[in-house]
């Protein structure tokens, strides 16, 4: 199976945007959208795995889609910004490893 590269994910999502006249919203907007999202998958992660639990016969959710709710809007913002998703988690992953590489317990190797 072929990888799919942010890059890759970040022009499908300019092709979909591009289409239409408004094209990307402004910062301000695509943040407050990002909260929104923020919220529904809070509430969804809540519903599951903390004590406030559904009411009967309401619409059980899907974490996978409010998180690619979530991921739709970042890409929304880099793009609008011109950065390149691939850099950035390339970046943001570097700082991790090197930041936090003694932070947590390590898993010892399988005998």
């Amino acid at each position: 199976m072929d990888s799919l590269r942010l890059r890759d994910v970040q022009a499908r999502v300019d092709a979909y945007i591009s289409q239409f006249e408004e094209g990307y919203f402004d910062p301000p907007t695509l943040v407050n959208r990002l909260c929104e999202e923020l919220g529904e998958l809070a509430r969804e992660v809540s519903h599951r795995f903390g004590p406030k639990k559904k009411k009967p016969g309401e619409a059980e959710g899907e974490m996978e889609l409010e998180i690619g709710d979530l991921l739709f809007v970042l890409v929304c913002l880099s793009n609008s910004q011109g950065y390149d998703m691939d850099d950035i988690f390339r970046r943001t992953m570097e700082k991790y490893e090197t930041r936090d590489k003694d932070r947590w317990t390590r898993k010892r190797p399988a005998p």
